[in-house]
């Protein structure tokens, strides 16, 4: 099993990406620490985990709240006194131009996508760093390759979070912990579900194939890093 013995948190990980992460991630052998604010999705996860024979710790974590996120981190600490891997999956997006767009839904996407990729990455550092070992696999987007009109807000975020990534793997390079964004093109995932005129869902990426990209990023050798990897669906949609 290519991550056996690892632990691994995943933020968002009731539904969409962040689900099929932790149920990727713990056929290969991880223990995951599950993440995100509704207890509901998290205990359904947990138990298709476990049924499968893994294990799964359920810490429900609203990723915007610092103090949340410290808590996150220090529980799963406790129960497995070591975090190899973080996947930042949680995320929000809202989409319209510029002109109808609410500084409110601005706000939440910066506060999740942005803010809390930060507040997660921090949290687990301390521990990577004394370890010297750890992967940081933040969740991208396409939007920071290709213009998606409608979707300022959202590609903000992204871009933000592109830089940040970028940044903190030149600052952990000397620790020995490595850090990567994942941009996925469209996938399909719940948060399609309240857009309308959207891409062709049958098109898109499934979420499981976004897992095996961050299970590629997480699971090479410790001499080797795969910093930026951006996944599209074949047919060129975003």
């Amino acid at each position: 099993m290519k991550l056996s013995g690892q632990v691994a948190i995943v933020t968002g990980g009731g539904r969409g990406i962040g689900r099929a992460v932790a149920l990727g991630f713990a056929r290969e052998g991880a223990a995951v620490v599950l993440a995100a604010r509704s207890v509901r999705e998290l205990a359904t996860v947990a138990r298709e985990v476990e049924g499968a024979g893994g294990h799964a710790l359920v810490v429900p974590t609203d990723v915007r709240q610092e103090p949340a996120v410290a808590a996150l981190v220090k529980r799963a600490l406790a129960e497995h006194a070591r975090i190899d891997i973080l996947v930042t999956a949680a995320g929000v997006a809202s989409f319209g131009p510029v002109t109808d767009s609410k500084t409110d839904d601005w706000d939440q996407m910066l506060a999740v996508n942005l803010r809390g990729a930060l507040l997660c990455c921090r949290a687990v550092l301390p521990t990577m760093m004394e370890r010297r070992r750890g992967t940081i696999v933040n969740i991208g987007s396409v939007v920071t390759r290709r213009a998606l009109a409608g979707s300022a807000g959202y590609t903000a975020s992204k871009y933000g979070l592109l830089g940040f990534s970028r940044v903190l793997a030149e600052e952990m390079r000397p620790h020995g912990v490595r850090v990567g964004v994942l941009s996925a093109g469209a996938t399909d995932t719940p948060l399609w579900d309240a857009v309308t005129g959207g891409p062709d869902r049958a098109l898109m990426l499934k979420p499981e194939q976004v897992a095996e990209a961050a299970l590629l990023m997480a699971a090479l050798p410790p001499n080797a890093t795969l910093e930026e990897l951006s996944l599209l669906p074949a047919g060129g949609i975003l």
